[in-house]
C-alpha cells in the first residue's frame, strides 16, 4: 500500500483513527505474547575451544565459522522448536571457557534448565576436566537441572585422543546422557538440544501434575455395599 502525504493536518480528518477497545487491545496482545508453550533457559560449558559456539551457531543459525575467536563472558541465542505438539523457545547461554570469566559465567548457572557439557574428542585435557565442569555445576545450579554430555568434532576421527566408549563410561558415571556431535559437519546437533529439550519437558509437566491434581479427585463416593468375592478369586489373589 502507498503511504499517504499529511503534510496539511486540515486534509486528514480524525475520523480516520479508529479507537481500540481495551478488551481488543489486550486480546490481540495476549494472542502476540503467546508465541510459545514454554520457554527453557539452557547452558553450554566446557574448556575453551571445544566448540561450544559452534554448536550454538550450528543449532540457531544452521550455520558453521571457521574463524575462532574466543567468547568474552557470555553469550546467547535463541531458537523456538516444535516438541510433541508443543512450541518450545529455547534460550541458549554460550558462556567462556577461560578461567578469568569463570566468576561471570558461574551466575547463570542459577536460571539454567538444562546444561550441556562439552568436550573435544582430539584434547584429552578437555575431557579430563568435565569433572570440574560437573563439580561447578553441583556447586552453582538447581539440583534437578537436566544434564547431557557432549564429545565434539566427532568428523576429527583422526585425530581422536578420546573414545566414544570412555564419553559413554563417564556419562553413566554421571546418570547422563551422552552423544558425540560435529558442529562442521552438522552431526547429532539438533538431536542434542531436542533431547535435553524433551528432558526438561517432560520433568516439567510430571511436576505440574504433581502439583495440580485432577479436578474432583477426591469426591466422596456414595456407599455400595461391598460384594463378598468368590473364594476361588480371594485365593487367586493371594500374592
Amino acid at each position: 500500500s502507498q503511504s499517504k502525504s499529511v503534510d496539511d493536518p486540515a486534509s486528514t480528518p480524525a475520523a480516520t483513527v479508529t479507537p481500540v477497545s481495551k478488551k481488543a487491545k489486550s486480546s490481540n496482545e495476549a494472542e502476540m505474547a503467546k508465541t510459545y508453550d514454554y520457554l527453557f533457559k539452557l547452558l553450554l560449558i566446557g574448556d575453551s575451544g571445544v566448540g561450544k559456539t559452534c554448536i550454538l551457531f550450528r543449532f540457531s543459525e544452521d550455520a558453521f565459522n571457521t574463524t575462532f575467536i574466543s567468547t568474552i563472558g557470555i553469550d546467547f541465542k535463541i531458537r523456538t522448536i516444535d516438541l510433541d505438539g508443543k512450541k518450545i523457545k529455547l534460550q541458549i547461554w554460550d558462556t567462556a571457557g577461560q578461567e578469568r570469566f569463570r566468576t561471570i559465567t558461574t551466575a547463570y548457572y542459577r536460571g539454567a534448565m538444562g546444561i550441556m557439557l562439552v568436550y573435544d574428542i582430539t584434547q584429552e585435557k578437555s575431557f579430563e576436566n568435565i569433572k570440574n565442569w560437573i563439580r561447578n555445576i553441583e556447586e552453582n545450579a538447581a539440583a534437578d537441572v537436566e544434564k547431557m554430555l557432549l564429545g565434539n568434532k566427532c568428523e576429527l576421527n583422526e585425530k581422536r585422543q578420546v573414545t566414544r566408549v570412555r564419553g559413554e563410561q563417564l556419562a553413566v558415571e554421571y546418570g547422563i546422557k551422552f552423544m558425540e556431535t560435529s558442529a562442521k559437519a552438522s552431526i547429532n546437533v539438533d538431536d542434542a538440544f531436542f533431547t535435553l529439550a524433551r528432558d526438561i519437558k517432560c520433568k516439567m509437566e510430571k511436576r505440574m501434575e504433581a502439583n495440580n491434581p485432577p479436578k474432583g479427585g477426591h469426591q466422596l463416593k456414595p456407599q455400595v455395599e461391598p460384594r463378598k468375592a468368590p473364594s476361588w478369586l480371594s485365593k487367586c489373589n493371594l500374592f
